[in-house]
């Protein structure tokens, strides 16, 4: 998905979709890493989308909801 499409989609969520997101986005990216680790992950570019995507969420949900963002703690 590129940049703008992904910024767009992340701007119309509410807050509890963005938090939903982001943690889908932070175990995508656990995942990605075990499967590096062991050897079976073949397309080694997802791990930088993916991680730069995670990076994208955090930082509308900081933005659109300062306060609240730091209350919620996204799984790392």
């Amino acid at each position: 998905m590129k940049k703008k499409e992904e910024l767009g989609n992340l701007s119309q969520l509410s807050r509890e979709e963005l938090v939903k997101r982001c943690r889908e986005m932070s175990e995508e990216l656990m995942r990605l890493r075990f499967r590096k680790s062991s050897g079976q992950l073949d397309k080694a570019h997802l791990l930088r989308s993916v991680r730069r995507n995670l990076a994208r969420g955090l930082t509308m949900l900081q933005k659109r909801f300062p306060r609240s963002a730091r209350s919620e703690q996204v799984a790392k």
